[in-house]
């Protein structure tokens, strides 16, 4: 009888505590709070960055566990290839073991043989080990010391020892930090072992299982390689992929880890059972599904959260893209992933007991957003249908940048989401028409979400580059300030001067309007000229290190060189003013009244309104809104 997942995770951890003297150290989370370099923690070595950099002291000189990790953006991508193919994933298990400054390429090469042959007894015929061949670029040899010690140390074929490129042999985290050349070992599954060819070529039949990395770099944010102080071991081998070797499965989700999750979204969805095809939507839906729940239900609980920017976006686009599935494929109407987390903490909680601390409320923040983006979801697919369906009927392949810009804008479809909708169709998207049509909203936000609109878009920042900086000693003190106009922008283009009626902005050399930022809005007014106004200003916004005053002029035009006086609206910055201390007051308010889960994730400061955008497990009841409006009120 195969043995299950729980025991092939604990013989590992056991072979190097017990019999290679290293100390377990628990799984880090999949949110790397502390690391701005990266989106999630992408492999078992994140966690101990600066031990590598030589920043901090290893508590233990060998150290060994199971890390939960996330590929879903950034330098280290699977996303797209989930549910499509038997052995990628979004979130997934990284057993490891370390060496920090201690043993190094000899005994990772040979303990990684003797556990795979010995203990576990894998074929030897069926794996190859692979080994850096240098870069010229990086001023980088070969590394015949690690082709030497597989060919020496081990009894392997030494035709399976093999030379790849950087590409494939050597490793970094991200753009920059630790890094060095590796060593991957391949698990040859074609029926008679003939699969050498195959290596690094994509296929299902022969996957990499466990990279021996050779840490001894730094990748410095200019690009260029330095030597660490010492040399470390850092090795990854993918848990679902040696689960489904010992288990003897022909797909990763052929395993123990997968059957639990299969049978809840069978159960929750009516659907009919699980079939392993890579043809049937039905099973690719199982597999996107099942995936995608578990890296949801792993980084919420890690404390992420569905956001528009950054982790939370990426998030956002696995649990639309199952969402999405789910409804389409397994014709579920509505909200399903929430109802299949208590099948992924009963299969991963043992491992990671974190899983079992508030299940409930990972549940609530799924199903919000499922609903969330249920409500549009009908309208917005049968939108993309009828772009495709005018597309081909052109004799056309390519999805609009009108439709895919409406689709996001409209019904909350990211860009990719599209695109992938696209690909399951044999089309592709016009990202440019779509980029364009993204510009224009932006451009038409920062001036205040009027459709015509200045703004300053890119074309503005390269223009006005040029013009010193504006003086903007006197935006402290508010009230009327002479000054003397620089430049004018008008039509995408600068101009000396600038007729009655024309809509341009104006740079001038000081100025006492404050420009929209921070969620707070630019000031109005007027410019005078001679004691007559000659421009009124309905937005100030930040090009650079200079404010444009963007407006309309009045009688008798302006041209470069005028000498003027700026006058804001005081009364109106005292509403704004206003207005911006509410949004701090009602801050202050939400925290009290639903805890530190609170974060701000926008605002808007204008003279007649305010809002505040933040994140939260779920809609405010009734009684929660009446505390924060009381709490606001009382310190009003």
């Amino acid at each position: 009888m195969p043995p299950s997942a729980a025991d092939i995770r604990s013989r590992f951890l056991a072979y190097f505590t017990e019999r290679r003297g290293h100390v377990f150290v628990p799984s880090s989370p999949v949110v790397p709070h502390d690391d701005p370099t990266l989106l999630f923690t992408n492999a078992g070595m994140n966690q101990f960055k600066d031990v590598f950099l030589g920043r901090r002291l290893p508590g233990e000189t060998r150290v060994a566990n199971s890390q939960k990790c996330i590929r879903a953006g950034g330098k280290h991508n699977d996303l797209e290839d989930v549910g499509r193919d038997s052995f990628h994933h979004t979130f997934f298990e990284m057993l490891g073991n370390w060496s920090f400054g201690d043993y190094f390429k000899a005994e990772a090469i040979e303990w990684a043989w003797d556990l795979l042959t010995n203990v576990w007894g894998v074929e030897k015929n069926r794996l190859h080990a692979t080994y850096f061949a240098g870069d010229e670029a990086d001023g980088l040899d070969a590394d015949e010391e690690t082709r030497r010690l597989w060919t020496e140390h081990t009894d392997i074929d030494p035709t399976h020892v093999t030379p790849w490129g950087p590409r494939d042999n050597y490793w970094e985290m991200g753009d920059t930090g630790p890094c060095g050349p590796c060593s991957e070992i391949h698990y040859d599954g074609t029926p008679d072992a003939s699969g050498a060819s195959l290596l690094n070529a994509g296929s299902p039949a022969v996957i990499e299982i466990w990279n021996l990395v050779f840490i001894q770099h730094d990748r410095g944010a200019d690009g260029r390689l330095t030597s660490l102080p010492d040399r470390h071991i850092d090795t990854g081998m993918g848990f679902e992929r040696l689960v489904r070797i010992l288990q003897g499965g022909a797909s990763n989700y052929d395993t123990d880890l997968w059957t639990p999750i299969f049978e809840a979204i069978r159960s929750e969805s009516g659907a009919r059972a699980y079939g392993a095809s890579l043809e049937d939507p039905l099973d690719t839906a199982y597999r996107v599904v099942a995936d995608h729940a578990r890296c949801l239900v792993v980084a919420l609980t890690d404390g992420a959260r569905p956001d528009s920017e950054g982790r939370g976006f990426v998030l956002r686009r696995i649990l639309r893209r199952a969402v999405r599935i789910a409804h389409q494929s397994l014709d579920v109407d509505g909200p399903l992933l929430h109802r299949i987390v208590p099948a992924v903490v009963e299969s991963l909680g043992d491992a990671f007991p974190e899983l079992h601390r508030d299940p409930e409320t990972v549940a609530g923040v799924i199903r919000d957003e499922e609903e969330r983006f249920g409500r549009t979801l009908d309208r917005g697919l049968l939108l993309f249908e009828t772009a495709a369906d005018e597309a081909e009927a052109v004799g056309d392949t390519i999805i609009g940048g009108k439709s895919a810009f409406t689709l996001h804008d409209t019904y909350g479809f990211p860009i990719d989401l599209t695109q992938v909708i696209a690909l399951e169709r044999g089309m592709t998207v016009d990202l440019d028409g779509y980029e364009r049509r993204m510009e224009g909203a932006r451009r038409r936000s920062r001036a205040g979400g009027e459709t015509g609109a200045l703004g300053p878009g890119p074309e503005a920042h390269a223009g006005l580059q040029a013009i010193p900086p504006t003086d903007l000693a006197p935006v402290d003190e508010g009230g009327s300030v002479d000054a003397v106009v620089r430049a004018i922008w008008m039509d995408e283009a600068m101009a000396d001067a600038a007729g009655t009626g024309a809509e341009v902005g104006v740079l001038l050399d000081r100025t006492s309007f404050y420009a929209e930022q921070g969620g707070q809005v630019g000031d109005a007014g007027v410019l005078l000229f001679g004691g007559e106004v000659v421009f009124e200003i309905h937005d100030a916004q930040r090009v650079g290190a200079s404010v444009l005053h963007l407006g309309t002029v009045l009688g008798g035009g302006l041209r470069v060189g005028d000498a003027v006086t700026a006058h804001p609206d005081e009364a109106r910055r005292d509403r704004i003013r206003a207005n911006h201390t509410g949004t701090h007051l009602l801050n202050h308010a939400l925290r009290c009244v639903l805890g530190d889960e609170v974060h701000q994730r926008g605002s808007l400061v204008a003279d007649d309104r305010l809002r505040f955008d933040f994140s939260h497990g779920h809609a405010l009841t009734d009684e929660e809104l009446e505390a924060v409006e009381g709490r606001v009120n009382d310190h009003v």
